[in-house]
């Protein structure tokens, strides 16, 4: 068996994000061969956004210059692949921009926990966004996430309304900005081998064989 280790480096508000994690998994199930040790990197696309968030299509203008008909145009490419891959973009929903900085911080604690924990957190934490609508720096929302997917309530509540895990979610954001990732999802293959955006499942199934292959 051929072992991968695969750095997922992504946001939680970001709908490319949700297509490309759940069309790489999609893309594992096609590979039982590999041995894959995935990790889910933060990166915020937003680091200054305010705490009460922005509203999403003001955010949008300003930062892209989008028109209002091109927006729905690529909102309705989004809904229309997550729908392919099983992922629910509920139209409307996600009606603000907001901080992801303490989503990343309880996904670092998840990620210690072992086992599924911080790829379970990970996929509820786009679902409380995009499907439900819920924001993913209130800490509320985030205490309630954790505790769907079997985490500790009050350990994640004690995280964050103290400084934990702040130091080094921005050491990592720096790391893999530093290295050259500045748009997301970037799929991060063995240290070395890069996958940009959220492909369909075929195109990794292609790049992770091809990789493994390769291995002495």
């Amino acid at each position: 068996m051929k072992n991968l280790r695969i750095d997922f480096v992504s946001d939680v508000s970001c709908p490319w994000c949700a297509i490309g994690l759940k069309s790489l998994e999609q893309a594992l199930e096609q590979l039982p061969e590999l041995s894959v040790e995935l990790h889910l990197q933060p990166f915020e696309l937003n680091p200054q956004m305010a705490a009460e968030g922005e509203e999403i299509n003001a955010h949008l203008a300003r930062k892209y210059g989008a028109a209002p008909a091109q927006l729905e145009q690529t909102r309705e490419a989004i809904r229309q692949r997550g729908a392919e891959l099983g992922f629910s973009f509920t139209k409307g929903a996600r009606d603000r921009i907001y901080n992801t900085f303490d989503a990343h911080r309880l996904l670092h604690w998840a990620g210690l926990q072992g086992g599924s924990a911080q790829r379970d957190l990970k996929l509820a934490l786009l679902t409380a966004y995009f499907t439900e609508g819920q924001n993913p720096s209130d800490h509320e929302v985030l205490r309630r996430v954790a505790e769907s997917v079997g985490l500790d309530g009050f350990a994640a509540t004690q995280l964050l309304v103290s400084d934990q895990f702040s130091a080094e979610v921005r050491q990592a954001e720096a790391e893999w900005q530093a290295a050259g990732i500045n748009s997301v999802p970037a799929i991060v293959i063995n240290q070395r081998h890069l996958i940009q955006g959220g492909q369909p499942p075929e195109v990794f199934v292609q790049a992770l064989r091809q990789i493994a292959d390769a291995q002495v």
